[in-house]
């Protein structure tokens, strides 16, 4: 009898404590949300383990909908509860706004990090003050800036109870310049407070000038993050120059973060590929200023100095900032020129900083292969790699920084460089392409064959390897230059190994693929097509997850595209893609008033999104394609009518605006559960009365989203 007794133990068996701190570590969503259906006892730890929350929908179902179930939640967003971020409160929500505060306040005690939506200053004026123990809060509004006094609306969140603010996060809250200075100074405590703040926003049409820069700084001594988007530009009044720079370095010298940025490096957009990289106007600051700052900021460990105008001779205030500043581990540059200039194989610049793990460079007109490769060998440790801008690049010098640097480097972006398409970019990532896992590259569709004869190694700097296997003498490094001289013969070795041709798409290295190739970023021209990417040497990626594709040009200067769609349907080649953001938002046309013999955008919609129900999403993000002569960012007709084919879609979001009849097309989706329109743009369109935003439509389509029945 005792030997048909059985013990089975299961993970059940485990002390709630263990099992609570196993449950805790489980960040993706979805995974924790499924973990909570297993069994009551693991609902309750998954939801006493959650520590963030992002709540969506409209703000009048808040009363009925409300989870009250998250009581350990610490960090909470509310920037999408409202579509198209109308007020969460205010006196004219569709419930009493105090009653919504009371029960935000009672759902999430514990709250210390908050995100907000603030269209209407009253929202400022109650919700914060409700969680006296709030450290960190980001504030997002993409639409107009109310009619108040400067710093007038700041003010209201200063005012109340915050006492333990220490992070403030503007990136993307419109506001003017002036509203920051002028609350700062005038809430001393609060700012003496601050170790962080993120004023990085790209809706500031100049930027922060030199004497807001100065006053921010000083009232915020204290600040270990420093994020700025700054005038440069010295046509201008207030520029930032000599005296603005030295100033942070002077009254926040704890700074280990400091970003600062140009406003015009803000943008997305793609620059012109036959830019030299330099601009008619230098800075006007020194590279001794820069020498003083670097000295004056030992802590840092992130830099980014991203500027419109030439900052020539650079390579020696790099030298110092290796010296002065030992902990820095990431750093970008833009329009900095001789960064890297080696001599006779002599490392300078910003090789010399070889504590990096993360370098970007963008628009560094004198920087060729030789000064590419010196940074390869002298920041070993890079494992994030960008450059953008730099004409003087080839596919020669990046495949040997890429082999110098193939135990580290798992990231790359390879943008707007003349010599550098998709094909030679894929090539010269060769080296690295089994352990890659995020990229960015242009679809600009060159072609390889001319470099089929790479020497075998694909070096091509004279790299003259002799019979007795030494390096010589015109080589671009000593001994040292490459510790992978193995990697040479093995180039050798494969000298012969032409690409063959498999299902019609040449297939690089025989047996070699993008295997850990998870993130795929690419920009287009418009009218351009997708199909080539394959042949580029792109055609096996079997665990690509995400893509990313910004389409940006006027297509008013084409008459029809130049194919019947897109080329959506090359993406089928990687079976594991589930998420996709497909970027128009910069593709320009005409809305309703195209000319005879021009497509309206409504046509061009449907090129793009042509076979994208064969796709196997699950997550997709769309900006629509705009007539910014009439600030409008619509789905169109086609567009609703080929999205709802994506029948494996659980979340959608559109980046800008639909009618409600094409919004109810996207029931016939069965698993779709989470559909957003966002107006996350600027600027955001201040009628929301016209047919495709008014809020009713919105609310008649999640009521009939939410009576569907969802088996998950």
């Amino acid at each position: 009898m005792a030997a048909q007794l059985t013990c089975t133990t299961t993970i059940n068996d485990l002390p709630d404590v263990i099992l609570s701190n196993i449950i805790a570590a489980v960040s993706d969503v979805r995974s924790r949300n499924s973990t909570s259906l297993v069994c009551r006892k693991w609902l309750v730890l998954e939801h006493s383990t959650r520590s963030s929350l992002t709540l969506r929908g409209n703000v009048r179902d808040l009363l009925y909908r409300f989870p009250t179930c998250f009581r350990s939640v610490t960090h909470l967003d509310l920037s999408l509860i409202s579509p198209w971020g109308h007020p969460l409160l205010s006196p004219t929500s569709i419930a009493d706004p105090s009653l919504i505060a009371q029960l935000l306040h009672h759902a999430f005690p514990s709250i210390t990090s908050l995100v907000l939506y603030t269209r209407n200053p009253f929202t400022l004026g109650i919700l914060p003050s409700l969680w006296p123990n709030l450290k960190q809060i980001k504030l997002v509004r993409w639409h107009p800036r109310p009619q108040l006094s400067a710093g007038e609306e700041l003010n209201m969140l200063f005012i109340e109870n915050c006492p333990q603010l220490n992070s403030l996060d503007l990136s993307t809250f419109y506001c003017w310049t002036d509203d920051i200075p002028i609350a700062l100074e005038s809430h001393p405590t609060v700012a003496a407070n601050l170790t962080s703040l993120n004023i990085l926003n790209s809706c500031f049409p100049e930027g922060f000038k030199s004497d807001e820069i100065s006053a921010i700084t000083r009232a915020c001594p204290n600040l270990k993050e420093f994020r700025v988007a700054c005038l440069f530009d010295p046509r201008y009044i207030g520029f930032v120059g000599d005296e603005g720079l030295v100033s942070i370095a002077n009254n926040c010298p704890k700074l280990s973060v400091l970003h600062l940025a140009d406003t015009s490096a803000l943008s997305n957009s793609q620059g012109d590929r036959n830019d030299e990289g330099f601009t008619q106007a230098d800075v006007k600051f020194s590279v001794s200023t820069l020498i003083e700052v670097f000295s004056g900021l030992p802590l840092l460990e992130e830099l980014v100095l991203d500027v419109c105008n030439n900052v020539r001779d650079t390579g020696p205030a790099l030298e110092i900032l290796n010296k002065k500043c030992p902990k820095l581990k990431s750093l970008k540059l833009g329009r900095f020129h001789g960064i890297s200039m080696p001599i006779e194989s002599k490392m300078d610049g910003v090789a010399l900083c070889q504590g990096l793990q993360s370098l970007s460079i963008r628009n560094v007109g004198d920087l060729n292969d030789m000064g590419l490769i010196a940074i390869g060998r002298g920041c070993s440790r890079l494992a994030k790699f960008e450059i953008e801008g730099c004409k003087k690049i080839t596919m020669r010098g990046m495949r040997t920084l890429a082999s110098l640097l193939k135990n580290t480097l798992v990231d790359v972006k390879i943008s707007c460089c003349k010599n550098l398409g998709a094909s030679y970019s894929l090539k010269a990532l060769e080296p690295i392409q089994e352990r890659i896992q995020r990229l960015h590259i242009d679809c600009v569709w060159d072609s390889v064959e001319e470099f089929e004869d790479l020497d075998g190694y694909g070096y091509g700097f004279d790299l003259n390897v002799n019979d007795g296997g030494e390096t010589s003498s015109n080589s671009v490094g000593s001994e040292d230059t490459f510790e992978c001289e193995e990697d040479v013969f093995m180039f050798k070795q494969q000298k012969r190994c032409k690409y063959e041709e498999v299902n019609g798409h040449a297939n690089g290295y025989i047996g070699r693929s993008w295997e850990r190739l998870q993130s795929l970023s690419l920009w287009i021209d418009v009218g351009e097509l997708l199909t080539p990417l394959t042949a580029a040497g792109l055609e096996d990626s079997p665990n690509l997850e995400e893509i990313k594709i910004r389409v940006e040009g006027d297509c008013r200067l084409w008459s029809k595209p130049s194919g019947r769609e897109f080329g959506l349907s090359t993406l089928l080649n990687y079976p594991m893609l589930s998420k996709m953001h497909l970027d128009c938002g910069d593709t320009i046309g005409y809305a309703h008033t195209a000319p005879s013999g021009q497509m309206d955008l409504s046509s061009w919609e449907r090129f793009y999104l042509f076979g994208i129900g064969n796709l196997s999403l699950t997550e997709l993000d769309y900006w629509p394609p705009q007539d910014r002569g009439v600030n409008q960012r619509c789905l169109s007709l086609p567009a609703a009518g080929l999205l709802q084919e994506c029948v494996t879609l659980r979340k959608l979001f559109i980046h800008g605006t639909a009618h409600e009849h094409f919004m109810m097309f996207f029931l016939r989706i069965p698993n779709l559960r989470d559909v957003q329109l966002r107006e996350d743009y600027y600027p955001a369109p201040e009628n929301d009365m016209s047919t495709e935003m008014r809020a009713d439509s919105l609310s008649r389509f999640e009521d009939a989203l939410n009576r569907r029945p969802i088996s998950d």
